[in-house]
């Protein structure tokens, strides 16, 4: 990977990737890489502070393994992991980080480790009255150095010898600086010398107290030490949850590094998706400065990049091979990552430096030969190839590179190369599966534009590129007369062709901004379709629930005993209901008698006539009158022969029916009308009196009701309502 990363002049961007992780970790994430993408992009949404630089924690999960004693450096390491996590827990996020780290539960064995420890990592000593003492003790003695130090300093018999009137720190010892002779006057010991030439004395009246610093701090390490054997077997019991924190902090780590480095360079996060196509949409290769965007559509089998020597095509080839690798890692990267789509390869190769070697004995040709050997050993890789004539004959070169690009497409290899063989960019540029990517140059500026175009093969520009890097213009034309006018022509039509490209390209370049103007458009008038279309349905169920509420309160009114709470009922249900200004629909025809007709959603036949306002229909057996203009004609027969027979019906249905004195065919033949109206009209429930009298009525209605094809079902009415002597009938 590492020689790879140099072949893309990826060093410099992996270095200050990788300088964002809180502890050294590899480039690729384990697990399930669409996971992985989708916590870091979800990190990317929330505002946090980095993680504090940790060790790994290999060393320490050692020590508890074998029941070793950790020092207090090695315990904090795992008390700054245990708080970041807490830190982000505080937070409270409602998103996928927050339902992560609400899983990280703290064991209360731990918390009673980690509160010996302040933020700095330094032991709480206050928390130990003991040390806590001994602590003061130190203090104490290091004031009766000093105060003994600056007593010497001030005596008028060592005056004459100190050089300068400052406590000197040599060897860990607090020291004076004097000159020969000293020891007349101070007793002590020489601990250094000066480079003038004078003694560092640390003084006798002085050792007492620091010999006493010693035992105390003796003391105090062995307090120390004690602690540390306690924190140690209570962090190897719980080594699980170690395990566990760190397993959990090194996935975070890997996605913080990668959102925060995007953060600092106004990088983008991209992920390779399971396919082998790479479409890159203003790709700027990290190693570039102001470098023009890359534009590549790189479906096919193989890209061949030719045209203009100096004109970008091997920094090309490694920004394709870049992108890919750092799509495959996540690593974040320039680029429109809504537009750009990159595969996932297995193996990412590149065959790029001159691998001639002395010492082996290996020509340009050879090395590249054995590289070539290695590639054929790969399956569905990604491989890059920078000048893939170099080192023989092009002619020959022409023919085996042909054969072995061949071979590598039927080995599922996916293969970008640079070439300026024409000859072999002419044997390839037939196939279907071959792109054609040619650089692009500038005649009137006489350079580069660092610009490529798809679909052409490109001139080398070898003369005009010579002339540009100072080779006299006298022998670059002597050479065109050795090169030929054949070969001329034949560069003059390959030119002609990338002129021609170039005018397409504009051409496309101003119908594709047409096109997004147009889509713009078309998309803001689905969006005013989407809006118009939701206030309708909004409208409907409005209308819905009224019509709903509406026949609630109809059935409420048919359920009633009062007839003047049943008007009043049906006022107050008509009330809810949605108001609509019905137009008068003319009609330039006249009904007659066999006319098929449609009444509302019922359809039947006219049977007779009463003017031309008046008719009579059949509604599958039930004879309704109504109005002609509530009528629409389905189809119209001639009229048949008139009959003496007259029927008539009331103009509305009511909800209630009153048999009461009627004989029995009587009354079954008004329940039978008054039926009819009830369905024509819409209604699904009715009431029916009939009385108790003798029971012979009574038994006269069940019995019609039972066989009516259009009675689902009845009941007694309720005792308000009438009780034994009525029916509710269900239609």
């Amino acid at each position: 990977m590492d020689k790879l990363i140099s072949q893309l002049d990826l060093q410099a961007h992996i270095e200050q990737f990788q300088s964002f992780f809180a502890r050294e970790d590899n480039l690729y994430i384990e697990g399930d890489q669409e996971l992985h993408y989708r916590y870091i992009k979800a990190l990317d949404k929330i505002e946090f502070n980095a993680p504090p630089k940790v060790n790994d924690f290999f060393a320490l999960k050692n020590h508890l393994n074998k029941h070793g004693v950790l020092t207090f450096e090695q315990i904090f390491e795992i008390v700054k992991v245990v708080r970041y996590f807490r830190y982000f827990k505080n937070k409270n996020l409602e998103c996928l980080i927050g339902e992560w780290v609400s899983k990280i539960e703290v064991p209360e064995k731990f918390l009673e480790v980690e509160k010996y420890f302040d933020t700095q990592g330094h032991f709480e000593e206050n928390l130990d009255e003991t040390l806590f003492g001994l602590s003061q003790r130190i203090k104490e003695h290091k004031n009766e150095i000093s105060s003994s130090l600056k007593h010497l300093m001030g005596s008028s018999k060592l005056a004459g010898y100190l050089v300068d009137t400052q406590i000197h720190f040599i060897n860990n010892e607090e020291c004076l600086l004097v000159r020969g002779g000293f020891n007349h006057v101070l007793k002590g010991a020489v601990v250094g010398r000066s480079t003038g030439g004078f003694f560092y004395v640390a003084p006798d009246s002085i050792l007492k107290s620091k010999e006493k610093i010693r035992y105390i701090e003796q003391e105090r390490q062995a307090i120390f030490y004690n602690y540390a054997k306690e924190f140690s077997k209570t962090l190897e019991e719980l080594l699980p949850f170690i395990n566990f924190v760190d397993k959990e902090f090194s996935k975070f780590d890997n996605y913080q590094a990668r959102v925060l480095f995007a953060r600092s360079k106004d990088l983008a996060i991209i992920k390779s998706k399971n396919h082998k196509n790479i479409i890159l949409k203003d790709f700027i290769h990290p190693a570039l400065h102001q470098a023009k965007p890359i534009n590549v559509n790189f479906e096919k089998n193989i890209l061949m990049i030719t045209g203009v020597n100096a004109g970008g095509k091997t920094m090309l080839l490694k920004s394709i091979l870049a992108s890919a690798f750092m799509a495959k890692y996540i690593i974040p990267m320039k680029v429109n990552e809504h537009k750009s789509d990159i595969g996932n390869f297995k193996d990412i190769e590149s065959i790029i430096d001159d691998p001639q070697n002395v010492k082996n004995d290996i020509s340009t040709f050879a090395g590249r030969m054995q590289q070539f050997s290695q590639i054929f050993l790969k399956k569905q890789a990604l491989l890059g190839v920078d000048e893939i004539e170099l080192g023989t004959d092009s002619d020959e070169a022409a023919a085996l590179f042909k054969v072995i690009l061949d071979d590598l497409i039927n080995r599922g290899q996916k293969v970008v190369i640079t070439t300026h063989h024409k000859r072999l960019a002419a044997l390839m540029a037939d196939r279907d599966d071959v792109e054609l990517l040619a650089a692009i140059y500038d005649e009137d500026q006489r350079r580069p534009t660092y610009e490529f175009m798809q679909g052409i093969i490109g001139k080398s520009y070898a003369f005009e590129t010579a002339s540009r890097y100072g080779i006299a213009h006298r022998l670059v034309d002597e050479a065109k007369k050795v090169y030929g006018d054949n070969s001329e022509k034949l560069s003059l039509l390959i030119e002609r062709g990338s002129e021609l490209e170039r005018e397409l390209k504009q051409k496309h370049k101003k119908v594709d901004e047409k096109l997004e103007e147009l889509e713009k458009k078309e998309k803001a008038l689905k969006d005013q379709r989407e809006a118009l279309f939701k206030e309708l349905e909004l409208e409907k169920t409005k209308l819905k629930d009224s019509y709903k509420e509406a026949i609630n309160e109809a059935k409420r009114a048919a359920r009633g005993g009062d007839i003047k709470d049943i008007h009043r009922a049906m006022n107050k249900a008509n009330k809810k209901l949605p108001k609509e200004e019905k137009a008068e629909i003319k009609r330039d025809y006249d009904f007659k008698v066999g006319d098929e007709v449609k009444y509302h959603s019922q359809s039947g036949v006219i049977v007779s006539m009463k003017g031309k306002s008046d008719a009579t229909i059949d509604v599958n057996g039930m004879k309704v009158r109504v109005k002609t203009k509530h009528l629409t004609p389905t189809k119209i027969v001639k009229a048949k022969p008139k009959t003496d027979v007259r029927l008539s019906v009331e103009k509305k249905a009511g909800l209630k029916c009153d048999l009461h004195g009627m004989r029995a065919d009587e009354a079954c033949e008004v329940l039978d009308k008054f039926i009819n109206d009830a369905l024509i009209n819409g209604w699904d429930e009715v009431l029916v009196y009939h009385g108790i009298g003798t029971g012979k009525l009574s038994h006269a209605v069940k019995e019609f009701l039972k066989v009516h094809p259009k009675v689902k079902k009845f009941e007694d009415a309720p005792a308000h309502m009438g009780g034994f002597g009525a029916k509710v009938v269900t239609l």
